[in-house]
């Protein structure tokens, strides 16, 4: 007995130290390696391009202006100056421009504007008990609302280095969340917003690529983007995935996956400015040239969201034209993510990403057009196939992408020009 109970404590002290050494293994997992992403490239090629836009940012170095102030009888709240990222901050702008108007005793406002700011404001008017009129030189889809890349980039060419202050900052952020919440609730109810994967191809596990202010690259933010980066709140931040080789699809080494919100321009400005209407609002085409014109309006209460259009409108010398230019191809259903200035959307696939400070013309700017196709033929050719090809897999072989390069085309899509119509 004595010793069968020496051989079962040796047995324990065995089974112990096996025990002892698969969790001592167990604290030191390997990585965790996913399974291998499918991603369709996208079929770029010169004779696939449908339309080129271009459209003008209104940017100012200390970013977007609000404020309100005196104009005879009237007060006016300006909400204006979003440089590029007009599309993802307006809801919130234009929550921080209405408060402004709650402080007049009269409930009837006008809007200058029927871009994304001017219709957002509108809408957070309505909400507040307003009845809102827009007056605007144009309407969606001639609005450079409507020649954006947009995506949620809410610092995207909009917080220079100069100017700021700690009181801007946090009605930046403040801006941010609001606007941030309010597109949530639009996703899945026909407003053209929606959740899309995007990843930034880069050869670093350490570079912070595909950050919200910009459009994804292969190296390190600038010093400029970084310090736009430090002003987004924890809450909009989401985490990214880092895929190993084997893991994407790419030419590099790693790629970043992160969740971003998508809208689809022609479908999201018509959505709103529909909403206006339903909920009372009037809409009217009308220009003005001086402040004099909108003295003669009959509302007390005026938003100015001219976006360009108070350079001259109400002389702020702060405010430059950022010149932006998109080239369009034929639409692929099938490519249902974002990478390398490329967003897929139902009417085309769109390629970027052009901004020229202080470039008023509106004339496509052929070298940028050549670079951003050029560019985007090279990275979607040097895509891995997925392993089961979908349906759109035209022109490829043998598991490769076999595009088509060669010169631009002879007959080459007109230019969508909306010179003037900074709404």
């Amino acid at each position: 007995m004595v010793q069968k109970a020496r051989l079962l404590a040796t047995g324990a002290g065995v089974a112990g130290l096996s025990l002892n050494g698969c969790l001592g293994r167990a604290a030191r997992p390997e990585p965790v390696r996913r399974r291998p992403v499918n991603l369709v490239p996208v079929d770029a090629s010169w004779d696939r391009i449908i339309r080129t836009t271009v459209g003008l940012r209104p940017h100012r170095d200390s970013g977007f202006l609000l404020r309100a102030e005196k104009f005879d009888d009237k007060t006016i709240v300006h909400n204006f100056g979003h440089g590029g990222a007009g599309m993802s901050l307006s809801w919130g702008t234009a929550t921080l421009a209405a408060e402004l108007a709650l402080a007049h005793s009269e409930r009837s406002a006008a809007v200058l504007g029927c871009g994304i700011v001017g219709l957002t404001t509108a809408r957070q008017l309505q909400r507040r008990g307003f009845s809102v009129s827009i007056y605007a030189a144009a309407l969606p889809p001639a609005t450079t609302s409507n020649m954006s890349l947009a995506s949620f980039t809410p610092t995207s060419g909009l917080v220079g280095v100069r100017g700021r202050t700690p009181e801007w900052d946090a009605q930046f952020r403040r801006a941010v969340e609001i606007s941030y919440r309010e597109h949530q609730l639009l996703v899945g109810r026909d407003y053209g917003v929606t959740w899309i994967d995007e990843y930034a191809a880069t050869n670093s596990a350490g570079a912070q690529t595909g950050v919200r202010g910009g459009a994804g690259g292969r190296g390190a933010p600038s010093p400029a983007q970084a310090q736009s980066d430090a002003l987004l709140p924890p809450s909009v931040e989401l985490g990214r995935e880092l895929l190993r080789e084997g893991e994407h699809p790419f030419a590099t080494r790693y790629a970043r996956r992160y969740p971003t919100l998508r809208f689809e321009p022609s479908i999201y400005l018509d959505a709103i400015m529909r909403d206006v209407i339903t909920f009372g609002g009037r809409i009217v085409m009308r220009r003005f040239d001086t402040p004099r014109d909108i003295a003669l309006l009959q509302e007390n209460v005026i938003v100015n969201c001219t976006g360009l259009g108070s350079k001259t409108l109400f002389n702020d010398p702060e405010l430059i034209p950022v010149k932006g230019q998109l080239v369009v191809l034929v639409p692929q259903p099938e490519v249902t993510y974002a990478t390398s200035n490329m967003l897929p959307r139902s009417d085309g696939i769109v390629l970027g990403h052009v901004m020229q400070s202080g470039v008023a013309n509106m004339d496509v700017d052929e070298e940028a057009r050549t670079r951003v196709v050029d560019a985007a033929i090279a990275f979607f050719r040097s895509m891995r196939m997925p392993a089961r090809a979908g349906s759109g897999d035209r022109g490829r072989e043998d598991g490769n992408v076999q595009l088509r390069t060669g010169e631009a085309p002879a007959q080459i899509p007109p230019v969508e020009s909306f010179f003037g119509r900074q709404s």
